[in-house]
């Protein structure tokens, strides 16, 4: 992993204020579609918050400016908003792909600092947003396009954004690289998780990368064909699925208890004293 953040570093190193001496403090990775259409001249940029093992994903359309965050955190906003601005972009969205529980989404701070910024989330979660999809439901961006696909099972609320033109499907926690999102808490459950990827995800072309909105063991993307081969869950029959993720004993989600109220209200209720600092600083840097 220090190799990787070597070359990210050397990859950004024209981006100023950017604080990232090593992966678990925001890690950078530029994305490139292998199957992006000609007309659109598009960007992808992969982030990471090193404390929550999360990825937050930049798309954007070079050629109309705009943009939009998938998975943003609360903590890494000034990262985010950063190098929105260096690469000459306008926040359009901040787009989550479920309500999470192991971090407080930076949408609502976000929209706070960039007026014309909506915040994006399936009705099915119950949370507050701008704009509340369903199955089927397109986000655009610019020349892009988003295809909503419902996603349940480690939340009742979950989806997953496929950009086809780039072939990327961004599976928040329903897929992780090998693995999947827990099912014991917010109205999971195994057996839709199993029939929801199967029928969404891996439904898709093989070569579609795939991008979690996690990774705990430093892997950064996969493929469709892999996790139909390789996951060594998803890849059980689903009844042993739904018996493998019973005998799982995890621990309590370390940040839940605030995660949940404040995303419920897109970010911005019952939040730490650091994150009403972060809040607080940014909102008078705006004013």
């Amino acid at each position: 992993m220090p190799n990787v953040c070597k070359k990210q570093r050397e990859k950004w190193r024209h981006i100023k204020d950017l604080d990232i001496p090593q992966c678990s403090h925001g890690q950078v990775e530029l994305l490139l579609g292998a199957n992006v259409s000609e007309a659109v001249i598009q960007q992808e940029v992969r982030l990471f918050d090193g404390d929550t093992y999360t990825y937050t994903y930049l798309v954007g359309d070079r050629s109309t400016g705009e943009a939009a965050l998938i998975d943003p955190v609360i903590d890494q906003v000034t990262r985010d908003l950063q190098v929105v601005s260096d690469l000459g972009l306008t926040l359009k969205y901040a787009v989550n792909t479920h309500m999470h529980a192991d971090h407080v989404t930076g949408s609502g701070l976000l929209k706070q600092h960039v007026p014309s910024c909506r915040s994006v989330i399936a009705a099915a979660s119950g949370a507050r947003a701008d704009v509340r999809l369903s199955a089927g439901d397109i986000v655009t961006v610019g020349g892009l396009q988003l295809e909503t696909r419902a996603t349940p099972g480690h939340t009742n609320g979950c989806v997953s954004y496929v950009l086809h033109a780039a072939g990327l499907v961004f599976t928040g926690d329903a897929v992780l690289i090998r693995g999947c999102g827990r099912t014991d808490f917010q109205e999971g459950d195994s057996g839709t998780l199993y029939d929801s990827v199967h029928r969404e995800i891996f439904s898709l072309p093989d070569h579609f990368t795939v991008l979690p909105a996690h990774d705990y063991r430093g892997f950064t993307s996969s493929s469709v064909a892999e996790e139909k081969t390789l996951n060594p869950r998803l890849t059980l029959s689903r009844e042993q699925f739904i018996k493998f993720m019973e005998d799982l004993k995890l621990d309590y989600p370390k940040y839940i208890d605030e995660a949940l109220p404040a995303n419920r209200a897109c970010g911005l209720q019952e939040l730490s004293s650091n994150h009403r600092a972060l809040f607080e600083k940014l909102s008078a840097a705006r004013a």
